[in-house]
């Protein structure tokens, strides 16, 4: 790996988690509307922003648009858990502290994990296996297993969305490393995957929305797209064991703007949930480097 590749690929993580932390920040703000009708729009502004990036680049090289045979079923994977993480992410967002929210879909790594020794086959190690234990004991501590469903249920979906987050950066890693699909093909089909599965959700539960509303979920799309590149790029540049750390940001700048926004301070027991899983994202991360 060059270093000039590493040094792109920190840079594009962090300012994917900024993107991504502008788009949590934008979906609580747009306020009381359906969860699946605020990923609608940023799912339809991100498809068409890689749409017109794939096909300015398709111009001048026809061949990005090659997606080998066997390479369609891991894009259908990325697809469907992609659209899986942003939906329970949206959901999380609505209803609870959005760093909250943000930390427990930073569980994608330890998910990537997973998804490494079950369908990549990779074969687990005692350290790793250690690792995911841990950080489910401190993803437990955010999500503060309950019996009242209403405050039980965001934490799960929000969890449930990092899990389906990882398994997708994995499938992202896979198409390239093997298959090298373009980053604006996987991004573009994703987007429009999410919009068709979105758009029945959307008219059954459609919610009138006023000007400002509807420009936030505009500006939701938008911040999107840039944290969406951003990861992709990312994971183009470097592998998981040398970024995966620096996606821990998103939580950061979800937290300033949290507080900054809706005045959002996380409970003790977030703070202790945030301190576990990001110990256990480090020491995994000096882990693999030390490997490697």
């Amino acid at each position: 790996m060059k270093q000039d590749n590493l040094g792109r690929a920190i840079a594009w993580i962090i300012i994917s988690s900024f993107g991504f932390a502008m788009m949590g920040a934008l979906v609580r703000a747009a306020g009381n509307i359906h969860f699946m009708q605020k990923a609608l729009f940023r799912n339809s502004i991100a498809f068409i922003i890689a749409f017109t990036t794939l096909m300015a680049k398709a111009h001048q090289n026809p061949e990005i648009l090659h997606v080998p045979k066997k390479a369609w079923k891991y894009l259908f994977l990325r697809s469907f858990f992609g659209s899986f993480g942003i939906f329970g992410n949206f959901y999380a967002i609505g209803h609870m502290n959005i760093s909250d929210a943000a930390m427990l879909n930073k569980m994608s790594p330890f998910a990537s994990l997973l998804l490494s020794i079950f369908i990549l086959g990779d074969k687990p190690t005692l350290f790793s296996a250690t690792a995911l234990v841990t950080a489910f004991g401190g993803a437990l501590l955010v999500i503060k297993p309950t019996f009242n469903f209403t405050e039980f249920l965001p934490a799960m979906a929000g969890f449930l969305g990092g899990m389906g987050a990882g398994f997708a950066y994995a499938l992202v890693r896979k198409m390239h490393s093997k298959y090298n699909v373009a980053s604006e093909v996987i991004i573009t089909f994703f987007s429009l995957f999410s919009v068709v599965i979105a758009i029945p959700f959307f008219v059954y539960f459609y919610t009138p929305m006023t000007m400002s509303q509807f420009f936030i979920l505009i500006g939701t799309g938008a911040a999107a797209a840039v944290g969406q590149f951003g990861v992709t790029n990312a994971y183009f540049n470097a592998p998981s064991s040398k970024i995966s750390l620096y996606e821990y940001s998103n939580v950061i700048f979800s937290a300033i703007l949290g507080y900054l926004m809706f005045r959002q301070i996380p409970d003790l027991y977030s703070f202790i949930g945030y301190a576990i899983i990001i110990g256990a994202a480090v020491i995994m991360f000096v882990h693999n480097r030390k490997n490697s």
